[in-house]
C-alpha cells in the first residue's frame, strides 16, 4: 500500500454557487486505479458523486477528467498531486455529469424487414467504428459544441457505422448534414481522447462526407474550391504574384551544405503568404540547408479530401509524388500543417516527410538574437495533432523570444472546411482564441501554419507571425548587432 495525496473538483448545485477544489489523502495499491482512489475518498466522504459499473473499460460511466484530459477512471492510474475533475460537460454533480443530451441524438438503427447479415467487407468497414462505450469524452472535448449545435463526433460515427449497415433503411448521409456534419473543424481532439482510439474525423466524418457529396449534399463553397483545384491545381485563386513564381528552383544556402531537402509549398504559402515563405528560404540559407523546390507541384489535396470532395485526389498525389520523386529527394520539407499532416497520413510517399521545424531541430540552428518581445503560440491542430510536433516550434521561440508564455490550446476553427463553409462558427471560435491571446500578456502570436495564422489574425488585435518569420527577424537583429560592434 502507499499514500497519495489529490484534488477533486466538487459541486453540489443545491448547497455550492461554484466548483471547488477539495484535497484528500488515501492508501492505495501499487497501480491503482483513479476509480480506486475515488473508492477510497467514498469511504472516507461519502457525498462524493461519481459514476462507474464495468471497472474494465468497456462502459464508459466513469469518464473523468485528470489534470485536464479526458480518461476512463477504471484505466488511468492514480498519481500522487492528480487533480479529478469531471468532464468539460453540464455538471449534475461533483464528477457525475449530464450526458442524456448527447445521447439522445445518437441515431438508432432503423431494421428492413428482410434484412440480410452483412457481408464479411461490410463487417470490416463497421468493425473500426463499433467500440464506442459512449463515454461522451470526445464530446467534451469538441470545439464546435462550444460555439453551434452540433450533434457530436459520438453521433457522426454512429451515422456513419449505420450508413454502412445493410440492414439499416435510413437516409444517413442528409441526417447527419442536419446534424453539423460539416461543423467539424477536423481538429482531431475527439479521437486523440477516446479510450477505444477511434478515428472518427478520418474513419468517419470525411467519410459521411464523401457520401453527402455523392448525393449532392456538399457545401457551395467547398464545391467551389474543389472546382478551382481542378481547374487551377490551387485552392486559392492568383491574385499577386506567387511564391513559385518569384524564386528559382534550387535555393543554396550562404555556406556549406549541411542537407539537401526538396519543399512543398502548399497553396496558402504560395498564393497568400508567399513573404512567408521567403522568409523561411532567409532561415534555412542561413542554416546550410539547401533547398529544392519543384515547380510542377500543385494542391495537396487537404482541402478536398477534408470535404469529402475525393473523386481528384489520386490525380493530385501521383502529380506531387512524382515532382519530389524524380529529383531524387529523401526529405520533403512543409510549412503548411495541413499539408504536412496530409503528406504523412494520407499519401504514401517514397521520401520521408518532415516540418520545417523538425528539419531545423535535426541540423540545429545559428542562435538568433533575441527580439524584445513577448511571445505566445498556437498550436495548429494538424501539426499537434496530425503529426505529433509540439515541443519544436516552442524550443524554437524560446531562443527568439525575450519572454515565451503559454496559452491554452484550442482549434481556431479554420480547418475542416469550416473557414470557408460555416464562416459564422469559424468566427465564434476565431474570436475566443483572440480573448484568449489578448488575456495571455502577450504581444504577438506564433504560429506554424498559415490557416490558423490568416484567420487568427481576423480574430485578434495583436500581431500575428510564422515562427519563420520571426526567426527571420532574430537573425536580422543579430546581424544589426553585430555591424554596430565592428563600427
Amino acid at each position: 500500500m502507499k499514500e497519495i495525496t489529490f484534488t477533486i473538483l466538487r459541486f453540489n448545485p443545491e448547497t455550492d454557487e461554484r466548483p471547488h477544489p477539495e484535497t484528500y489523502t488515501v492508501a492505495v495499491h501499487e497501480g491503482a486505479r483513479v476509480l480506486h482512489a475515488l473508492h477510497a475518498v467514498h469511504a472516507q466522504d461519502q457525498t462524493l458523486a461519481y459514476r462507474y459499473c464495468c471497472g474494465s473499460g468497456q462502459c464508459g460511466s466513469c469518464a473523468v477528467q485528470v489534470n485536464g484530459t479526458p480518461v476512463l477512471a477504471c484505466l488511468a492510474e492514480a498519481k500522487d498531486g492528480m487533480t479529478v475533475s469531471p468532464l468539460a460537460l453540464p455538471v449534475v454533480q461533483d464528477l457525475e455529469v449530464d450526458l442524456a443530451p448527447y445521447i439522445g441524438r445518437i441515431a438508432h438503427i432503423a431494421p428492413a424487414p428482410c434484412a440480410t447479415f452483412p457481408k464479411k467487407e461490410e463487417i470490416d468497414a463497421i468493425k473500426p467504428l463499433r467500440d464506442c462505450i459512449e463515454c461522451m469524452a470526445c464530446v467534451s472535448v469538441c470545439p464546435a459544441l462550444k460555439v453551434t449545435d452540433f450533434a457530436g463526433p459520438t453521433a457522426m460515427r454512429q451515422e456513419l457505422r449505420l450508413a454502412l449497415d445493410p440492414r439499416d433503411t435510413g437516409d444517413r448521409a442528409p441526417e447527419a448534414v442536419k446534424e453539423g456534419l460539416f461543423f467539424c473543424t477536423s481538429c482531431q481532439k475527439c479521437w486523440k481522447v477516446c479510450p477505444k482510439e477511434i478515428e472518427i474525423p478520418g474513419k468517419a466524418i470525411e467519410k459521411l462526407r464523401e457520401i453527402a457529396n455523392r448525393k449532392g449534399l456538399t457545401l457551395p463553397r467547398h464545391q467551389e474550391v474543389a472546382e478551382l483545384v481542378r481547374t487551377t491545381g490551387r485552392s486559392v485563386p492568383r491574385i499577386k504574384e506567387t511564391f513559385l513564381e518569384q524564386v528559382p528552383e534550387v535555393i543554396e544556402p550562404d555556406g556549406e551544405v549541411r542537407a539537401t531537402v526538396g519543399f512543398f509549398v502548399g497553396c496558402m504559402y504560395n498564393g497568400r503568404l508567399p513573404d512567408t515563405a521567403l522568409d523561411m528560404l532567409e532561415v534555412m540559407r542561413r542554416n546550410g540547408i539547401r533547398v529544392v523546390i519543384p515547380h510542377e507541384q500543385v494542391c495537396c489535396g487537404s482541402p478536398l479530401i477534408r470535404t469529402g470532395q475525393t473523386s481528384f485526389i489520386d490525380h493530385l498525389k501521383r502529380r506531387n509524388i512524382e515532382a519530389f520523386r524524380s529529383r531524387n529527394l529523401d526529405v520533403v520539407m512543409t510549412m503548411c500543417a495541413g499539408c504536412g499532416s496530409t503528406l504523412k497520413n494520407d499519401y504514401k510517399t517514397p521520401f520521408r516527410v518532415m516540418d520545417a521545424t523538425e528539419v531545423l531541430d535535426r541540423y540545429g540552428i545559428e542562435p538568433p538574437a533575441k527580439l524584445g518581445i513577448t511571445a505566445t503560440y498556437h498550436d495548429p491542430c494538424h501539426l499537434l495533432r496530425g503529426q505529433g510536433i509540439s515541443e519544436e516550434p516552442r524550443k524554437f521561440l524560446r531562443e527568439v523570444a525575450g519572454t515565451f508564455v503559454e496559452t491554452p490550446n484550442q482549434c481556431c476553427g479554420s480547418g475542416g472546411g469550416v473557414r470557408s463553409g460555416v464562416p459564422e462558427e469559424a468566427a465564434a471560435l476565431g474570436r475566443m482564441r483572440g480573448e484568449a491571446f489578448e488575456a495571455s500578456g502577450a504581444d504577438v502570436v506564433v504560429s506554424c501554419c498559415p490557416f490558423c495564422e490568416f484567420h487568427i489574425a481576423e480574430n485578434t488585435k495583436l500581431p500575428v507571425k510564422d515562427l519563420m518569420t520571426l526567426l527571420r527577424e532574430g537573425y536580422e537583429e543579430k546581424d544589426r548587432e553585430q555591424a554596430g560592434k565592428s563600427e
